[in-house]
Formats: C-alpha cells, sequence, structure tokens
C-alpha cells in the first residue's frame, strides 16, 4: 500500500515491477488519482486498487497482517505546531500500520524534511512493535535499490534538498 501517492509514478512502477502482488494506493486529491489512472491506462496495469480518499477511511476495515509494505513518501510535513496530529507518523496511525503489517512486513517512509523525519523517527521508536533496520548513515541517505524517484523527489534534487530514507520492520508477532 502507498499513502498519498502523488500523482502515481512510485505506484504504477512497482506494481508493473511486480505483476502477481497487489497494490492498494490511497491519495485524497483528484489530480493525483487522475495521473494514477492515465498511467495505469497506458501501461495496461491491472494490480492496483485506488482508495481516493483519506486513508485513515480505509484502515479500520482491513484485517490485520494483511499488508507486506507500506510505503509513505514525500507526505505534507505539516510544519505548523497546531497541525502535528494530522501528520501521517502519529501514533495512533504507526498503531495500525504495525497491526496491518505481516510479521517482518516493512514500512518505507522517505522525506526531504529533516525535522518531520526526526519526529518521525522517535514516534516510530515508541512503536514496540515496530523496528528501525539501519545500521549504518548510507541506510537512510541512499534511495533503496530499485528504487523509483516520485516526481516531487525529482523536483526536490533539482533544489539541492537530500531525502531521509527510514525504513522501518514489524517485529513478528509471538504465536501462542
Amino acid at each position: 500500500m502507498e499513502i498519498g501517492f502523488g500523482s502515481g509514478e512510485h505506484l504504477a512502477a512497482l506494481a508493473a515491477k511486480n505483476p502477481r502482488v497487489g497494490f492498494i494506493g490511497c491519495e485524497p486529491f483528484i489530480n493525483g488519482v487522475a495521473s494514477l489512472l492515465t498511467i495505469i491506462n497506458e501501461k495496461k496495469i491491472e494490480n492496483i486498487r485506488i482508495f481516493d480518499d483519506d486513508v485513515r477511511l480505509l484502515i479500520p476495515y482491513l484485517r490485520e497482517a494483511c499488508l507486506e509494505r507500506i510505503f509513505v513518501l514525500f507526505a505534507d510535513p505539516w510544519p505548523k505546531h497546531r497541525h502535528r496530529n494530522r501528520r501521517i507518523t502519529v501514533e495512533e496511525n504507526l498503531t495500525e500500520f504495525a497491526r496491518l503489517l505481516t510479521d517482518d512486513g516493512q514500512i518505507l517512509f522517505a522525506t526531504d524534511q529533516h525535522g518531520f523525519a526526526a519526529w518521525s523517527l522517535a514516534n516510530i521508536l515508541r512503536e514496540r512493535r515496530l523496528v528501525w533496520t539501519a545500521r549504518r548513515a548510507k541506510d537512510w541517505h541512499e534511495e533503496p535499490d530499485n528504487w523509483t524517484p516520485t516526481r516531487y523527489q525529482l523536483k526536490t534534487r533539482k533544489e539541492g534538498r537530500k531525502p531521509v530514507f527510514i525504513n522501518v520492520q514489524r517485529r513478528p508477532r509471538i504465536s501462542q
């Protein structure tokens, strides 16, 4: 699942490379949805389902451990202090993400807003079912292998901003 897929280029590239994997794209803005639908139509991609609203409306209907990966790429950082409860990496959302992920499932969070990255990582580290997988600086400074940059990421590159990539893994559930 990609949350806030923007123009959809990253999600479409993933789906095209992995035709046997089902993808969910969540995006509340009509222009982004229209852009992804155009790509899907042109490339004849059949393994993407779109939820064209706020992902928080969908989450309660998803069963536990149903997602292998969650992508949160260049989300709105909501920089004003009074808007921080709107950030995608608030405690309530991270709790739900941990519920939705399969054992060893992953969240990939990318942003060019370093303050937002630090704030998000602090929240992630408080969720006991999630573990940050970085072992060295390159793990969060370099794009993951086989990465397709988003349109927003390409724009920030031109402006000289460097993104941070935070990869988080779901700890295995303890069987009883």
